[in-house]
C-alpha cells in the first residue's frame, strides 16, 4: 500500500470514529426521548387523523358493551389481589423495535413505584392489555375483558407520556377537560371548534374522586385540541395564561386518583 493510500485509509477511519453510523434504533431513541414543546394531546390527535377506528374525544374506542363515558363500577376496574396489588398482564407486539418496546415498558414501570398497579408479562391470563402498532394512539375506557388493545402507532405515539395517557384510559380515567365541573376551570371556545368535532367536548357525569381540577394532568388536552383555525379551543379560567396540556409525565393528582380509585 502506498503512503498516500495509507494516509487516506487513516483519515477514513478517523472520520468513522468521529461520525459513527446512526442506526434505526438510535433514531428511535432520539424520537422517543426528545423533550420538546409539543403537548401529548397534539401528538395523539395528529396521529389519529388517519385512523379508521371509531373514536370518542379523539382517542377513546367506542365500546360495544357499555357507556364509554362512565367507568365507576367494579365491573370496569382491574381486579385487586389479596396482596393489595392490581396486577395487569400485558404483551408488547413484536412489530416494535427493542428501543420502542423499552419506551412502553418504562412507561408501565412508572406506575409501579407510585401506585399499587403492577404490569406483568402475560402468561395465560384471559384479561390482558396488548400494545399494538395500529393506526393511531387510542384505548378503551377501563377493563373490558379479554384481549384489550392499546394502540401505540410507531410513527407518532411511542412517547412516555402518550403511553401513560392511554394506559390511564385503560385504567378507567376520562379526559380532564370533560369532567363534570370543568366549566368552573376552563372555557370551551365553541367558535373555534369545527361543529363536527364539538361532540368531543361533551361534559360528562364523571366521578372526580373528591380531587381538584388539574390543568397539569396527563389526561388534559392542550389549548388547541380540535381547533379549526389554530386559536384556543380550551382556555383556562380565571388565569387565561395558565399552562394546560402535559408533555412529559403524570402529575401528582393523576397518581393520587389512581391510588384512590383502586384503594392503594
Amino acid at each position: 500500500m502506498t503512503p498516500t493510500a495509507s494516509l487516506l485509509l487513516l483519515l477514513l477511519l478517523g472520520l468513522s470514529e468521529a461520525y459513527p453510523l446512526v442506526d434505526e434504533e438510535s433514531k428511535t431513541n432520539d424520537q422517543t426521548d426528545k423533550d420538546d414543546k409539543v403537548d401529548i394531546s397534539t401528538r395523539i390527535l395528529n396521529s389519529n387523523k388517519g385512523s379508521n377506528a371509531m373514536l370518542l374525544e379523539g382517542d377513546l374506542l367506542v365500546p360495544t358493551t357499555r357507556n364509554a363515558m362512565k367507568c365507576f363500577s367494579q365491573q370496569c376496574l382491574w381486579k385487586k389481589g389479596s396482596n393489595g396489588l392490581v396486577t395487569i398482564p400485558f404483551i408488547i407486539s413484536s412489530e416494535f423495535s427493542s428501543a420502542e418496546g423499552q419506551v412502553i415498558d418504562t412507561a408501565l414501570k412508572s406506575f409501579h413505584s407510585r401506585t399499587c398497579i403492577r404490569f406483568v408479562p402475560r402468561g395465560y391470563e384471559n384479561d390482558y392489555i396488548s400494545f399494538e402498532n395500529r393506526d393511531g394512539c387510542y384505548s378503551s375506557l377501563g377493563r373490558i375483558g379479554g384481549q384489550q388493545v392499546v394502540s401505540i402507532n410507531r410513527q407518532g405515539c411511542v412517547y412516555h407520556g402518550i403511553v401513560q395517557h392511554e394506559v390511564n384510559h385503560a385504567l378507567g380515567f376520562n379526559h380532564e377537560q370533560c369532567r363534570s365541573d370543568r366549566d368552573s376551570y376552563v372555557r370551551i371556545n365553541w367558535e373555534n371548534i369545527d361543529p363536527q368535532s364539538a361532540y368531543n367536548f361533551q361534559k360528562l357525569d364523571t366521578n372526580n374522586l373528591n380531587t381538584p381540577y388539574d390543568y397539569s394532568s396527563v389526561m388534559h388536552y392542550g389549548r388547541t385540541a380540535f381547533s379549526m383555525n389554530g386559536m384556543d379551543s380550551i382556555t383556562p379560567i380565571p388565569n387565561a395564561s395558565a399552562q394546560i396540556g402535559q408533555r412529559i409525565d403524570m402529575s401528582y393528582w393523576d397518581i393520587k386518583r389512581i391510588n384512590i380509585l383502586y384503594g392503594c
